[in-house]
């Protein structure tokens, strides 16, 4: 009897450490799968890439997708194979009532995030490698759009995860979604006083000798002598007479390294001819025996 007992406990380990090899067997290969899967799916598109200009956000959303549906059937495998896992499925399924509702309202965001993906690759509101803005103070250039979320990496090399049913319903300003160049608006005050045309001028000239700082003029306005930058007097303030000057250039971080080049240049040069960049002042009126009357100085 004892011999039995042992026996059947010998058999019971054999088939556990079967099992348990089979399970990691059939992850191992699933692994292996999605890895050469993601390889050939990374060498067609380099491939591509080579002789036209395309799009990778499809890429990077089949390779995920692909990934996703591996694992799912390999999981499926393990389970119907051994009997005690295939059993505890049974009793799961048995009772889908209450478990469908539990799985319903678990799983609602992340189905939710999923048709989300679906429906950014479809449609494009942005693409991987585009420069975007969501909402006011999140910007950055797409670095991965997964079945779950888009990762966007900002300026600061820093990674920003977003759901993807976030991301839907905000607003999103895409830099680069029909060409990257980019109008860069450089906008200064100088004080009433001041030679409003030669405070111009001098914003158009140093906007032509920066390096960056590209024309982007059409066919019409060069035939009507239209200048490269465009300076107007935009406004006036309590204290200033509002300049700006339209610069173009070829990409959204190029336009921003400019922008903060031209607000040193043309500081020094304003310095140099005499043009003033007022700061708001208060006038203080002195009545009643030098008692101060009025709002007091800044």
């Amino acid at each position: 009897m004892k011999f039995l007992e042992q026996f059947i406990d010998l058999e019971t380990q054999h088939k556990f450490f079967f099992y348990f090899v089979f399970a990691v067997v059939v992850m191992g290969m699933a692994v292996l799968a999605t890895r050469v899967i993601r390889g050939l799916v990374d060498r067609y598109f380099r491939k591509t890439s080579l002789s036209s200009k395309v799009d990778p956000t499809r890429y990077t959303f089949a390779k995920n997708g692909v990934s996703f549906v591996i694992f799912l059937i390999a999981t499926i495998i393990i389970f119907y194979t051994i009997p005690s896992l295939r059993a505890l499925g049974l009793t799961l399924f048995a009772s889908a009532g209450i478990l469908a509702a539990i799985i319903g309202f678990a799983s609602q965001a992340a189905f939710s995030n999923i048709i989300s993906g679906i429906f950014i690759v479809i449609f494009k509101p942005f693409r991987v490698d585009d420069i975007i803005t969501i909402g006011t103070n999140m910007q950055g250039i797409v670095e991965d759009i997964t079945l779950r979320h888009t990762v966007i990496k900002n300026f600061e090399n820093r990674r920003i995860v977003i759901p993807n049913s976030v991301i839907s319903n905000e607003v999103i300003v895409n830099s680069t979604i029909t060409e990257e160049r980019v109008c860069v608006f450089l906008e200064m005050g100088i004080s009433y006083s001041a030679d409003l045309d030669l405070a111009m001028a001098i914003m158009a000239d140093e906007a032509y000798k920066h390096p960056k700082c590209i024309d982007a003029r059409s066919d019409e306005e060069l035939a009507a002598g239209e200048p490269k930058v465009k300076t107007r007097v935009i406004g006036f303030g309590d204290s200033s007479v509002n300049l700006r000057a339209w610069v173009w250039a070829n990409s959204s971080p190029e336009g921003f390294e400019m922008k903060c080049d031209l607000f040193r240049s043309i500081k020094l040069r304003f310095d140099k001819e005499g043009i003033e960049i007022p700061y708001p002042h208060r006038t203080v009126v002195y009545k009643n025996g030098g008692e101060a009357y009025g709002p007091q100085a800044e």
